[in-house]
């Protein structure tokens, strides 16, 4: 970035200045606005790539565990003298169970942090103390030396 040389005019009066501020502080909430457009376009076009790209990932990542439980369910039945059905109802089971078992865990993280930012609260509880009890002291020392007990 270089420096653009200021020109002083003596002549130049208060109104002038004023006026010259004015319209360079209009030309710069201008241009502020101008970019912060600019930078929202732009991450609007990010993140709907990004959504795009989330998407087509997750499309893909149901067809593979569909054929993987098919899979998995013709080789159970393989091993089961050809009997499809049981392959069917074990996989169903492990599915069941994995999805119990994931419910479980996604709830217990819910229990496990506070999203009420107890330990910011308490830090705040303990300042507002400490100013009270600061402002008594300082009550105490003042009306102590005033003279009055």
């Amino acid at each position: 970035m270089t420096a653009r040389s200021v020109r002083i005019d003596p002549d130049v009066g208060l109104p002038d200045l004023v006026t010259s501020l004015t319209d360079d502080s209009k030309r710069l909430v201008k241009d502020e606005v101008r970019l912060a457009k600019l930078e929202a376009a732009e991450s609007a076009r990010m993140a709907a790539k990004g959504g795009m790209w989330l998407g087509i990932a997750f499309g893909v990542g149901i067809v593979m565990l569909i054929a993987l439980t098919i899979a998995v369910a013709s080789g159970i039945g393989q091993v089961a003298n050809g009997n499809m059905w049981l392959g069917a109802l074990a996989v169903g089971a492990i599915e069941i169970g994995l999805g119990l078992w994931l419910i479980k865990r996604g709830l217990g993280s819910f229990s496990e942090p506070s999203y009420t930012f107890e330990e910011t609260r308490a830090g705040l509880k303990e300042t507002v103390d400490w100013v009270g009890d600061a402002r008594g002291q300082s009550r105490a020392l003042t009306t102590r030396g005033n003279g009055r007990h």
